[in-house]
């Protein structure tokens, strides 16, 4: 039984994807490739972050193309079977097969790593083709010359020597391996790899640059076939009635590829629906360690723009250069933003970055906790008294988080901008986002309320939050009385009582005033 050529490993794996519940079809993916096998344009590189589907297609791509297995029935379902070239290339090659992430233990060193995966090979061609006179004395790459065959590679975890920091030492013997055994090989077909992380360059190019990179950052041809669009998500909600798409939508959303299309974080989606509950499940996989530690990389020059994006804000930055395999630790304020975008923990489109959503969210919430990360650990831990202190009416404890804050050694937090005030706010409620759902200048009543806490748990208290500055609060609690901003509320929490809050901050005695009133 081989381990590497014509298995049927992908097509039982991508059998037992397309049977489940929630699978979504990505087959059109396979004739962009088709367009590409056996030309100079055959060579393609395709990362992104961790569970989004890149191992999936991978194994499609094997399903599809192996003369291993008849996989008709599978593929007759799916879109791809309604393209003309659909049968031309199915089933048709000998396909390579390797995941990169599957080290022997015994391997100590890169070297020990590639010739464990040369013997390897080089046993399946000898069992494939038995008549061939494969010699010990030829390398791998001119085995596969010998052979007078087309073959199609599939790697999978491409980076995973890189990502996981292995073999630092000669990691570059990697990638002259792979330069090796498929640069202008006439037996390469297609080379179709795919990880996280782009492919490292050197200061005169790439070893590896005859292939074309499509990457979280800037691909725009392969970018939909990589975690779930709006509509995909959509028809997936149709199937459970128990979970609700607006909820979907602000967990696992928030990405927008260079084109400017909405995707989802395709694991969390699913198990979200198969569940029938929003939480956290991408970032319980153990990505997310990582937040805090690039985080850490350079707190003193991030740490203010990271507060703004936890506030729900955007940063204006230019970035263009992707976080590389092998690159070593990020830096500067721009390589940490590339690469926490490459693992997908921040969104970057047409110059502005952010949290993606609320799983993430919750990630840089945990990692800003830190003591490393100073007053600001104190604010979030205040936040649980700050709503505490509102829902008891308790207005000088307000006033007193308030100030704190806004006294704190953190420029953005010091009334600099418009903005400030408000980020302040959603700064001193963080911890209420476990219970409530908050809503920025949502539309209520007669006008946009500042701030609106709708409750998800029955006994907890809905509150309406009003910001002037220059203001008596008296004017904050008319506007909301006035214009009917708790019309909304009565409408979705009848029989509730809601709080309407006022708050002011007076720019020449530098004083937060605070009042709340029971709205009938």
């Amino acid at each position: 039984m081989t381990l590497y050529l014509n298995t049927k490993r992908q097509y039982e794996n991508y059998k037992e994807l397309s049977q489940e519940k929630y699978f979504v079809d990505k087959s059109e993916i396979i004739s962009i490739i088709n367009e590409n096998i056996s030309t100079k344009s055959k060579y393609i590189c395709v990362t992104r972050p961790r569970r989004f589907g890149k191992s999936s297609v991978a194994d499609m791509l094997g399903a599809y193309y192996s003369k291993a297995i008849d996989s008709k029935a599978i593929f007759d379902k799916l879109k791809i079977s309604k393209n003309d070239d659909y049968l031309e290339k199915l089933n048709k090659y000998n396909v390579i097969s390797i995941s990169f992430a599957e080290i022997d233990s015994n391997c100590s060193n890169c070297v020990e790593y590639i010739d464990r995966i040369s013997n390897l090979l080089r046993e399946d061609l000898k069992e494939k083709f038995p008549k061939a006179n494969i010699d010990e004395k030829y390398t791998i790459w001119e085995v596969f010359s010998k052979l007078d065959e087309k073959f199609i590679f599939i790697f999978d975890e491409w980076d995973y020597i890189f990502n996981a920091n292995i073999f630092e030492e000669d990691q570059d013997k990697f990638l002259e391996f792979l330069m090796k055994l498929l640069k202008d090989k006439p037996y390469v077909a297609l080379a179709y790899m795919t990880g996280i992380l782009p492919i490292k360059k050197y200061s005169s190019g790439s070893s590896l640059n005859m292939f074309d990179e499509f990457t979280f950052l800037k691909d725009r041809i392969y970018d939909k076939y990589f975690g779930f669009t709006e509509s995909e998500v959509e028809e997936l909600c149709k199937k459970n009635a128990d979970i609700d798409f607006n909820e979907l939508e602000k967990w696992y959303n928030g990405y927008l590829t260079a084109k400017g299309i909405r995707i989802y974080n395709p694991r969390s989606v699913v198990k979200a629906l198969q569940n029938s509950y929003c939480t956290s499940y991408w970032t319980n996989t153990g990505a997310m360690d990582e937040v805090e530690e690039y985080l850490k990389y350079n707190i003193l020059e991030i740490r203010d723009e990271v507060i703004e994006m936890v506030s729900g804000e955007e940063i204006d930055i230019f970035i263009d250069e992707e976080f590389r395999a092998g690159q070593g630790t990020p830096k500067t304020k721009e390589e940490i933003y590339s690469a926490m975008i490459v693992l997908g923990f921040l969104s970057y489109h047409d110059g502005y970055l952010k949290i993606p959503n609320k799983e993430l969210m919750k990630e840089f919430e945990k990692a800003l906790s830190d003591e490393s990360f100073g007053y600001v650990s104190k604010i979030i831990e205040n936040s649980k008294k700050m709503l505490k202190a509102t829902v008891d009416r308790n207005t000088e404890v307000v006033e007193d988080i308030l100030h704190d804050i806004h006294n704190s050694e953190i420029p953005i937090l010091q009334y600099n901008d418009e903005n400030s005030l408000s980020c302040v706010l959603t700064l001193a409620y963080l911890s209420a986002r476990d219970t409530y759902r908050i809503e920025r200048e949502e539309k209520t009543g007669k006008g946009y309320a500042d701030f609106t806490f709708h409750p998800r748990r029955k006994n907890d208290i809905a509150f309406i939050v009003e910001l002037k500055k220059d203001e008596e609060p008296d004017v904050a609690l008319n506007q909301i009385k006035e214009k009917e901003y708790v019309e909304k509320f009565r409408k979705e929490h009848k029989d509730r009582k809601v709080l309407a809050v006022a708050i002011c901050y007076n720019s020449k005695n530098k004083e937060h005033h605070c009042k709340i009133e029971e709205i009938n």
